[in-house]
């Protein structure tokens, strides 16, 4: 856990001591590039609500450079991608996909934002001239074609996080940043207070994803990867400004309030699977009563948990998300079982599948140790394979041995 988080904390330093060697090392000519800003410009973090698509669903960030002498009007959004990326689909799947810092007036993003119904605040950060200066300088010079696109990482370095690292390498050691202290969560915690109620779905399939890494507790700095906590850490934050410290935020107005949303999903991960459990258990009885031997059933639900099986590993090995290694939905997910499950048919057996059906059978047991991770939903899963091992196991006696 130690090397994750202080890996993660050598990318930021390394990020930031880039930035301010760039602004150090720019050549006058390019900073000419640059406009100055008057005294009436303003610097705000615009944090953007939820929205209804799983990529919206935990919140945006964006700074905002407004100055009305000049007219400038630039919010940096560190949160773009582009379709046209070369291997697109397979890259995003790897998570090496390069995320892109992008520039576009905020009175063009808003009315997007404000058609999906999500809220929209700005907090006006209290920053001197100077440091208002530095930091448009800081920004601009990542906004350079060499230096926009970065390897988005959704914990550790995202459209959220960017937002402090530039900040810091604008005004350096005057800023004060606590982080988020409300709350002491893991990042998988995190990710459950937002999708859990109102994206069970999303949840239940991230939750399946993701691994051990996710249940590290996020420290304060940390914690911000979601927009909503960057907000609230802004609120507690300082500032050096004229030799003494003020607050970060200045002050705060929603630019627009979304409509609150009752509906919610009715067939919820857990209705679904508790309900296939009834009809799977009612099933297995009836096969049980007729002494009926019949494994079509088992064939296509042993498929489907080979293959999700498969999805971890390709996830765990294959991928650069670094949040989906060490996966312990692979005890009950065990990808084998494509193709083992296919050697079984009501007319023959191999003499070692009873062995394969007891090696699996300790690997859902300790799967259990890992009900938490997905809210308890998995519980009507593992019950399903149980019925199905315990069918599976008395029917051998009636099948004869291959070979």
């Amino acid at each position: 856990m130690h090397v994750r988080f202080a890996s993660s904390l050598v990318r930021k330093t390394a990020f930031s001591f880039a930035l301010i060697l760039s602004i150090v090392f720019t050549s006058q000519k390019s900073f000419a590039q640059f406009a100055t800003l008057s005294p009436q410009a303003k610097v705000s973090l615009v944090t953007i609500g939820p929205g209804q698509e799983l990529y919206s669903g935990f919140g945006h960030s964006v700074l905002w450079i407004y100055d009305p002498v000049t007219g400038l009007d630039n919010a940096y959004n560190y949160g773009t991608f582009s379709f046209k990326e070369g291997n697109f689909y397979v890259k995003f799947l790897r998570g090496t996909l390069p995320y892109t810092l992008s520039v576009a007036p905020l009175t063009q993003q808003a009315p997007y934002w404000q058609e999906e119904n999500r809220s929209i605040k700005e907090q006006v950060l209290n920053l001197s001239p100077s440091q208002k200066q530095k930091l448009y300088n800081v920004l601009e010079t990542n906004y350079l074609p060499q230096n926009r696109k970065y390897q988005y990482k959704f914990f550790y370095d995202n459209c959220s996080t960017r937002m402090v690292d530039v900040l810091k390498a604008a005004v350096g050691d005057s800023l004060q940043f606590p982080g988020y202290t409300k709350d002491t969560l893991s990042f998988r915690q995190w990710i459950d207070r937002y999708a859990f109620k109102q994206k069970p779905w999303s949840d239940f399939g991230m939750d399946l994803a993701i691994g051990a890494p996710s249940d590290d507790i996020a420290t304060p700095a940390q914690a911000t990867f979601l927009p909503d906590n960057l907000s609230s850490a802004f609120d507690d934050s300082k500032i050096k400004v004229g030799g003494r410290y003020l607050p970060l935020v200045s002050s705060t107005r929603d630019l627009f309030v979304a409509t609150p949303v009752a509906e919610k999903e009715w067939l919820t991960p857990m209705v679904f699977f508790w309900t296939l459990a009834v009809l799977v258990l009612a099933y297995t009885y009836y096969q049980t009563k007729k002494e009926q031997v019949n494994f079509t059933f088992d064939k296509i639900l042993f498929t489907i948990v080979g293959l999700v099986g498969w999805l971890i590993l390709l996830l765990w090995f294959g991928t650069n998300h670094g949040v989906t290694t060490w996966n312990y939905d692979i005890l009950w997910a065990f990808p084998l079982w494509l193709p083992l499950i296919w050697y079984i048919s009501e007319n023959k057996k191999p003499a070692w599948f009873q062995f394969v059906l007891i090696f699996y059978a300790i690997l859902v047991m300790a799967a259990t140790a890992n009900l938490v991770k997905h809210n308890f939903v998995v519980i009507p899963i593992l019950a399903i394979i149980i019925i199905r091992i315990y069918y599976m196991n008395n029917s051998l006696s009636k099948i004869p041995q291959k070979g």
